[in-house]
């Protein structure tokens, strides 16, 4: 190991409290055998550059057997990888070299719903109303004198109604897409599939699972009216979405689940842990979810939330290291993911919105907690908005007319034309077409390159793993004096402190005083002026 490499992840039981983990959105990240389409062994010759970027760890989207309908989250076979990315053989192969490589693997779990091409969703379709079959999902007799309105207003995230009828006239529910029928987790037989399916995976040597829907399995007793509807008012449901009750989201049943998951994760070797993707309508419910007997965290979709200005992080930052504290927990920051837009976008595209999103990194990276980065982000990657219609695949896209494909189009590699070294040397297929402009953004265009947003990432992470500061989750934050618009923090370890400064007010701000600069998102000026919309970091002893 050479000098310039970041040092390797910790390798102890609580290696997840402080890890910078990477989203590996499967089908954009890399492809191996030339159809256009990313996959395991693609990932697997990628390893030694996540390592030299110096992350911990990756979550990978869903890769199992899937009609694809939305991008593998409607899953078929639990057990098994789908044709499309490979063989269990590959992810056998893939996570030997990431766990030689130090870096540890997080696979998504999906258990809110199957896909309608699962085996028990074809057996309860071929059974009749009320059998064993169909009690595995939520069926139910419609309203209306023939029973031809759904059985209540729920509605899809997705958009359009929740349920959808069947030839013998009863409706099942679908949270999502109808080819994603939600499961009845009050059944003991999903409950044990369901820890049977950990195992098989935490066996093969998976270090963690992020939860899709993690706050969606139990849907209150009696499914009853949410009490407004588009149709109804011109409010979308989802609009209440981590803002208010909904009786198919967050019920306090839940827990029980993970209640029994923590003890098969505490059962294996390693520090196994489990993230959830959850949405409750305050941070207090939220924080119910990460606990000993419970989760191991949950993602701060506050910070991904917070608009550009100080106020606005101070508060989310604020509010989620109290509620850490009260749990006993990290925090888990994230700025982007595959269901949102990128944030380069989201901070005003352009040169604008790229100079925020580097500052916004360093800001993230500075605190205590975990991180969790996606794929691209460290190349400045912006939002895709001019995809033709007709290549877009993102289900709700069709019922809503929103998409999240501009968020996952394949990264580049290298090269100047489409696909920017995505497929192998010669093939030009890529399921989503990168832009013309993207060539400037590749690894190798910016590796090695004074400034790049790449090498900025490998210095943020390098010195994140080697400070003392940092390279922990305690400790907390002390909050500094500043002119309005700047945020200030240090963090402090023995004799030697780190102070991060966030500049987003409109002029340039002084910086004298925190010590030697580590890490600027900008230059500083020659009278040591930290620019408008940048971040540093300094260290003093």
């Amino acid at each position: 190991m050479t000098a310039s490499q970041p040092t390797p992840p910790s390798t102890d039981h609580d290696w997840w409290r402080s890890a910078v983990v990477y989203q590996v959105y499967v089908r954009s990240f890399a492809d191996a055998n030339g159809d256009g389409i990313g996959d395991l062994q693609g990932i697997r010759r990628r390893l030694p550059y996540l390592r030299g970027l110096g992350v911990d760890a990756l979550w990978l989207t869903p890769f199992y057997t899937s009609p694809m309908v939305d991008g593998g989250y409607d899953v078929a076979d639990y057990r098994d990888v789908d044709p499309m990315f490979g063989t269990l053989a590959d992810f056998d192969e893939m996570i030997t070299d990431a766990h030689a490589l130090g870096l540890r693997i997080i696979v998504d779990l999906v258990p809110n719903h199957t896909s309608d091409r699962h085996p028990w969703f074809r057996a309860a379709l071929a059974a009749a109303p009320g059998s064993p079959e169909r009690d595995r999902y939520l069926f139910a007799e419609g309203r209306g004198e023939h029973g031809d309105l759904p059985p209540n207003d729920w509605e899809s995230i997705f958009g359009g109604p929740a349920w959808t009828r069947v030839a013998d006239g009863q409706w099942y529910l679908h949270l999502f897409d109808p080819a994603q029928p939600d499961l009845n987790w009050r059944h003991p037989e999903v409950r044990a599939e369901f820890e049977d399916v950990l195992r098989f995976w935490l066996d093969r040597g998976v270090d963690g699972f992020r939860i899709d829907v993690a706050h969606g399995m139990i849907k209150a007793e009696g499914l009853p009216d949410v009490g407004f509807s588009t149709l109804t008012t011109g409010r979308r449901q989802v609009e209440l979405l981590g803002k208010g009750r909904l009786p198919y989201f967050d019920q306090d049943e839940v827990h029980d689940i993970y209640r029994a998951w923590r003890p098969i994760l505490d059962g294996y070797p390693g520090g196994r842990m489990a993230v959830a993707e959850a949405w409750a309508e305050t941070p207090q419910r939220l924080a119910r979810y990460i606990g000993p007997d419970e989760l191991h965290q949950a993602f701060s979709f506050d910070f991904l939330d917070a608009t550009w200005s100080a106020e606005s992080f101070r508060k989310v930052i604020d509010t989620a290291l109290a509620e850490a504290t009260i749990v006993g927990a990290p925090t888990t920051w994230v700025l982007s993911n595959h269901d949102k837009q990128r944030h380069v976008t989201r901070y005003g595209d352009g040169p604008e919105g790229l100079r925020r999103a580097r500052a916004a990194a360093l800001l993230m990276l500075a605190l205590p907690g975990c991180a969790y980065l996606y794929q691209g982000e460290e190349l400045g990657l912006p939002e895709v908005l001019d995809l033709p219609d007709e290549l877009r695949q993102d289900p709700a896209f069709h019922r809503t007319g929103e998409s999240r494909d501009g968020c996952r189009v394949p990264i580049p590699w290298d090269g100047d034309t489409p696909p920017y070294g995505f497929a192998p040397q010669g093939c030009d297929l890529s399921w989503l077409p990168a832009p013309a402009t993207w060539a400037a953004l590749s690894v190798a265009a910016q590796t090695g390159v004074p400034g790049s947003t790449l090498e900025l990432y490998r210095a943020a992470l390098r010195i994140r793993h080697t400070h003392p500061a940092l390279a922990t989750d305690t400790g907390g934050v002390t909050w500094l004096d500043t002119p309005p618009g700047v945020l200030a923090f240090s963090r402090a370890a023995g004799d030697r402190a780190l102070t991060c400064v966030v500049n987003i007010s409109g002029a340039p701000t002084r910086v004298d005083g925190h010590g030697e600069p580590l890490v600027a998102s900008e230059p500083l000026t020659a009278d040591n002026l930290l620019p408008v919309d940048a971040a540093a970091w300094f260290e003093r002893r």
